[in-house]
């Protein structure tokens, strides 16, 4: 973990926010904003995965229909087959491993636009096919889930239960996530998010290394699924939809900063699901309104911090360096130099 936090912003902020989130139900007692923060790690989660296939060249807009998968998958185990939802966990994470290597194996030769149209057909599908498949419910969906089963004195029956379970497996998330950046298959994906050809030319497989991404992630989303059925106890297809589910999935990345692979997913969908919510409160669930205001959001955002919300504490520590050497004086660089750069692209501020 420490190779890839060291490399990739700071790994006192990824701890700062672990403290800071396993501190707040001791002073927030309201289940409403409790489950705010249990949708924002499940969102962070999802994001990051988005971000891991970014990283590869590919953009996926299937991410919500695998988190689909995965909590289907563990919705059926533990009603049909009565299985616990602690075997139910593993078990859908590979069911959802095992759907993302077939399709992957299928559709990741197709890089670029094919790739954004397959992927999005895939997520249509899935509404679609689930929707009429009777034994899955259709569209009235799956409920009476089970919790979990009870770990001594826990008994999963409250938001706060849930919290601390989805807090240990969201950090499971950030390591397995983090070794993979960290060992020679991270090295690969920056090499062929950079210049897959180039990277294709000194013997990197582009396809396996891409096929990997594509499956690792998918299966991180099953996981993330599996854990949201059981919380929720009831599912419906139109949750796991392309708009707006899949859609969000990436403005949490592009809020938070896709440079910043950990902690970028983290900020962005803690902004997000609580200004989405704000925002819905206050426009009485009119969500037409809301798409406007996260619409703007974005554009804001992309227009003035192409590199998400993360690059302003880059420049304002390049603006205080600035400040202390004088203002300028001694010929450092200018304001609006700094602004600059921390509007780079991530590629040139990693410098790859």
């Amino acid at each position: 973990m420490r190779g890839f936090l060291s490399k990739h912003r700071r790994p006192s902020g990824f701890l700062v926010l672990l403290v800071a989130f396993a501190l707040v139900p001791l002073w927030v007692k309201s289940p409403y904003y409790i489950d705010l923060l249990v949708m924002t790690m499940v969102n962070a989660g999802l994001a990051m995965t988005f971000v891991m296939l970014l990283r590869t060249g590919l953009i996926s807009l299937c991410v919500a229909a695998f988190w689909g998968i995965g909590a289907y998958a563990s919705a059926v185990l533990s009603v049909n087959a009565g299985l616990s939802f602690w075997i139910c966990l593993p078990l859908s994470t590979l069911i959802t491993a095992a759907f993302a290597l077939v399709i992957g194996y299928v559709i990741i030769r197709n890089a670029g636009f094919t790739f954004i149209i397959m992927t999005t057909v895939l997520a249509l599908l899935f509404v679609t096919v689930v929707g009429n498949i009777k034994a899955l419910g259709g569209y009235n969906g799956i409920s009476n889930i089970p919790a979990p089963d009870s770990i001594g004195s826990i008994v999963f029956d409250t938001k706060v239960d849930f919290f601390y379970l989805g807090l240990v497996i969201l950090v499971v998330v950030v390591l397995i996530i983090s070794a993979f950046y960290s060992s020679w298959a991270g090295r690969a994906w920056k090499a062929i998010g950079f210049n897959p050809r180039l990277a294709q030319s000194i013997g990197v497989n582009v396809f396996r290394y891409r096929l990997l991404s594509f499956v690792v992630g998918c299966a991180i989303a099953g996981l993330l699924g599996s854990f949201y059925a059981h919380y929720q106890t009831y599912i419906n297809p139109n949750v796991f939809n392309l708009f707006p589910k899949t859609i969000f999935i990436q403005v949490y990345a592009v809020l938070g900063g896709a440079g910043f692979a950990i902690l970028g997913p983290l900020v962005g969908a803690g902004l997000l699901t609580f200004l989405t919510e704000t925002v819905t409160v206050v426009v009485q669930d009119k969500a037409e309104y809301t798409f406007m205001v996260v619409g703007a959001l974005v554009i804001l955002v992309v227009v003035f911090l192409p590199r998400g919300v993360l690059s302003l504490g880059e420049y304002f520590a390049k603006l205080w360096a600035w400040a202390r050497r004088g203002g300028g004086r001694d010929g450092g660089p200018q304001p609006e130099q700094t602004l600059k750069s921390a509007g780079a692209a991530p590629e040139e501020a990693e410098g790859a």
